[in-house]
């Protein structure tokens, strides 16, 4: 009975170990995202980015400033900042990061049509999303 009981707080020990390490783990940039004012429309996936219709795909993914995803439906009649992604062969957008108003400020102005400039803006996505990993965003 006692040597059970050691190997369930072992387990347990190194169970907890694993979910302190996860919870510190710091998402890196996705590639060729873009930052954007995103508007949806209806339950159909239309949309507008920056203004101009646009369209989700059909797996659209959404994630919140926690990472976790959230229905598109859940965004219709709001306006709100983001960086997202195209699918590469139909153009629309595939999947969307949701920002907070402070941090589409740093990363808005950014220009990404030159090297440096995409440059600027992936580390300060990195920036961002370190700053969420750590709990500085609630």
């Amino acid at each position: 009975m006692n040597r059970c009981l050691r190997w369930a707080l072992l387990a347990l020990s190194l169970l907890c170990a694993g979910i302190a390490q996860a919870q510190t783990i710091v998402r890196s940039v996705p590639a060729d995202v873009k930052p954007g004012v995103l508007a949806v429309q209806n339950m159909n996936g239309t949309i507008t980015v920056d203004g101009k219709p646009d369209r989700f795909t059909p797996g659209v993914r959404v994630h919140d400033i926690n990472n976790m995803l959230v229905l598109s439906g859940s965004l219709i009649g709001r306006s709100v900042y983001t960086v997202y992604r195209r699918e590469s062969t139909t153009g629309q957008v595939h999947e969307v990061w949701l920002l907070t108003p402070q941090e589409y400020r740093q990363v808005g102005g950014v220009n990404t049509g030159d090297a440096d400039g995409y440059k600027r803006f992936a580390e300060l996505l990195n920036l961002i999303f370190t700053a969420r990993a750590m709990g500085a965003v609630k």
